[in-house]
Order: C-alpha cells, then structure tokens, then sequence
C-alpha cells in the first residue's frame, strides 16, 4: 500500500468505482445511481473514502453510514491484484476511526458467508459474528453473516437513585 493514498470519495469517481464495483461484485453490483445516493449523504450520515494509485487509478474503496450512535459499513472493496497488500486493512480502519469520530457505540456489517478473505479481515479487526441473514444476496442465494464491533460501553439503561 506504500504508493497508495486514501482519499474522500467525490462524484468525480462514481464512474470508475461503479466499474470496479461490477467487477468486484458481479451477481450484484451496486447501480451508479445507488452509488450517487450515498454520496449524496456525505458527510451528514455517510462517509466513503477511495484507494487512489499516484496515476489516479482507483483501487479500492470502502463506505460507512453513521447515525445515533451506531454505524454501519455498507460496502468494502479492493481490485483483485491489489488484495493482500494492506488496502483493505486501511480502508477498514479510515471506517472505524470515523465511526469513533462520530461518536458511535458500535459498527455492524454484512459479508457474505463465502467470503472468508473478508470475514478473516473483519475478524482480525475484533468483529465477532452476531446473526445470520439467509439468502440474503440475490441472485445467487448466498448468506450474509451479520457482524460487530463494539467501540465503547454502552451505558446503563433505567433509573439510577442516589441512596
């Protein structure tokens, strides 16, 4: 990842990132229009970030919805000839220290259950799995494994008297 930079996603790079986007995810690829909405909420609830290669390329890329108190991230991805050299790792920390910046209590995300480079990534960032959406991605009927990390104590619920 050394010549690689991370960067706020802009709607200068919706085109490139929905072609890596079809590329990463074939069977179900988010739309560009799907991908404009998101940048649409940025930074009020969203925040995605590119992988950018000196020569302007795009390699990867990660997003994050952020809203009272837990976060969420919708979608991580990194070209295939790019993967085990730290980008995904880096993408996945720039979410959670924004979740943190945003005062989150938790991060939640899907992967799918065949995924086991991603679920080891997430793992080794302290997600444990939490539930289990059957069928979840369409078409090809795969589960997603439902995953958190917690980022703070929760505090206590009810009412406290002072005796």
């Amino acid at each position: 990842m050394s010549d690689v930079v991370l960067r706020a996603m802009s709607g200068a790079d919706i085109a490139a990132v929905t072609v890596l986007e079809r590329e990463l995810f074939p069977e179900d690829p988010w739309s560009e229009e799907l991908i404009r909405g998101e940048l649409a909420d940025q930074p009020r609830t969203r925040h995605y970030v590119v992988a950018e290669r000196p020569d302007g390329e795009i390699v990867g890329y990660a997003g994050l919805a952020a809203a009272g108190g837990q976060a969420d991230v919708q979608t991580l991805g990194v070209r295939a000839d790019q993967r085990g050299s730290g980008i995904g790792a880096a993408l996945l920390t720039e979410l959670l220290d924004e979740a943190i910046r945003r005062d989150s209590e938790a991060v939640f995300l899907e992967v799918r259950a065949d995924n086991d480079a991603a679920r080891r990534l997430y793992e080794r960032f302290g997600f444990d799995e939490v539930g289990l959406r059957r069928r979840y991605y369409q078409p090809s009927n795969v589960d997603a494994i439902v995953m958190c990390r917690k980022l703070r104590p929760r505090p206590p619920v009810g009412f406290n008297r002072a005796e």
